[in-house]
């Protein structure tokens, strides 16, 4: 049964990690520690079944191989806690508030729907910082120009 489950969860990743890449040019994501994650015997299982880095040497090699890049971010980047209307930075978020009000601007925020606004800026930036020409914003986002 566990073999059963495993195969299963290798083939969702296969099967998502083929879309974002037959979808997208580059994909960012955030470098989560996730060996260091696990050691948290409550979050553990929950780490474990996601299959986080996996699913990120799925994407890295099918990425390369199609001429694609990952854009990594540093996992001490403060996603969470960056307001990515007017990129002001609280001080502490604790992990069980999952919405917060930046006290700048008045903007409320979902914690991981704000983290992917902020990784996503971040990576453009970073792209094109290296360089890399990007002329695309996809799904009606915004510009998240930081100064």
């Amino acid at each position: 049964m566990y073999a059963r489950v495993a195969k299963s969860r290798q083939v969702f990743l296969h099967k998502l990690s083929r879309k974002l890449v037959n979808e997208n040019q580059v994909v960012v994501v955030e470098n989560l520690n996730v060996k260091g994650m696990v050691r948290n015997h409550n979050l553990a299982k929950a780490i474990s079944d996601a299959g986080w880095g996996t699913f990120t040497n799925f994407l890295a090699y099918k990425l390369e191989k199609k001429g694609g890049k990952l854009v990594g971010i540093d996992r001490w980047f403060p996603s969470s806690k960056l307001c990515s209307s007017c990129y002001y930075q609280i001080d502490k978020l604790p992990l069980d508030i999952r919405e917060w009000t930046c006290p700048n601007c008045g903007t409320r925020h979902n914690r991981d729907g704000n983290a992917a606004t902020n990784i996503r800026a971040e990576g453009i930036i970073m792209l094109q910082t290296d360089g890399t020409a990007v002329s695309e914003e996809r799904r009606g986002s915004k510009t998240n120009e930081r100064t």
